[in-house]
């Protein structure tokens, strides 16, 4: 089961084979936002608080395109094959 905070690695779409420790959950949709995956453009309106422009952040991605990744046995491989 993904958690937020476990290490995962992307399987398809544009950002495939990357890899990111998960930010948050939506369990209704089966969805994850990923650190730095899956970025999109984000424009805001300028109002007297905050300026506007153009911003960067992270999109949601599906849960069966993430595979979670066991740093134990990444560790144990990188081992045996020194």
């Amino acid at each position: 089961m993904i958690k937020k905070g476990l290490k995962v690695k992307v399987l398809s779409g544009k950002d495939r084979n990357k890899e990111g420790e998960v930010i948050e959950i939506d369990r209704s949709n089966n969805r994850a936002k990923i650190k730095d995956i899956n970025m999109v453009k984000k424009h805001v309106k300028t109002t007297k608080e905050k300026k506007g422009g153009i911003f960067s952040k992270e999109s949601f991605i599906h849960i069966s395109n993430l595979k979670m990744i066991d740093e134990k046995i990444k560790n144990k491989k990188k081992e045996t094959k020194k």
